[in-house]
């Protein structure tokens, strides 16, 4: 009787609806981590292939959480990558500024597209994960702390830190 309640994952109709539910709010977790969407869906496609390789070793009921974990640590790997990668530019003086040729409007809007994007880089990792899973992704602050692995309250704490650091930056639009 138990064996009939238990999803495998090694059967491709579980693991498909797997990585239909679980996809789109993972890559948008890593994306939201990284800023660069072409890593979030590598990550991503790394993540289920690493499921699927253990998927008779991962219960069905622990499926999200083992994606998240494997994607964050793969995080974690391009993260340190990519600091040496800056670090290096940085000391060759590489600015690669874009010049902008359009009317005033779209430069305006560009600008603060900019320092929109500028002051969310400048969060701290823990409050810009949980701003951008509530406001783009529509996660409850429940959801976020499932994802994330910390308390409801400690996303509350990040959530209004984060709004107080925009607040201050943009101030109201």
């Amino acid at each position: 009787m138990m064996s009939e309640n238990v999803k495998d994952i090694c059967k491709p109709k579980v693991f498909e609806d797997i990585y239909r539910s679980q996809s789109r709010t993972l890559r948008n977790y890593i994306y939201y981590k990284s800023g660069d969407v072409e890593q979030a869906e590598d990550i991503v496609q790394e993540a289920f292939v690493k499921l699927w390789k253990n998927c008779s070793k991962v219960i069905f009921e622990k499926a999200a959480g083992f994606l998240f974990l494997v994607a964050k640590n793969m995080h974690l790997n391009h993260e340190t990558r990519k600091k040496v990668i800056f670090r290096h530019r940085q000391t060759l003086g590489n600015t690669e500024k874009r010049s902008i040729e359009s009317p005033e409007f779209l430069l305006e809007e560009k600008e603060f597209m900019i320092k929109i994007e500028r002051v969310l880089a400048n969060l701290p990792d823990g409050q810009r994960e949980v701003f951008l899973l509530n406001r783009i992704d529509k996660k409850t602050y429940k959801e976020i702390a499932e994802i994330i692995g910390i308390s409801v309250k400690a996303v509350e704490k990040r959530m209004y830190n984060a709004l107080l650091v925009i607040r201050k930056e943009i101030g109201d639009v």
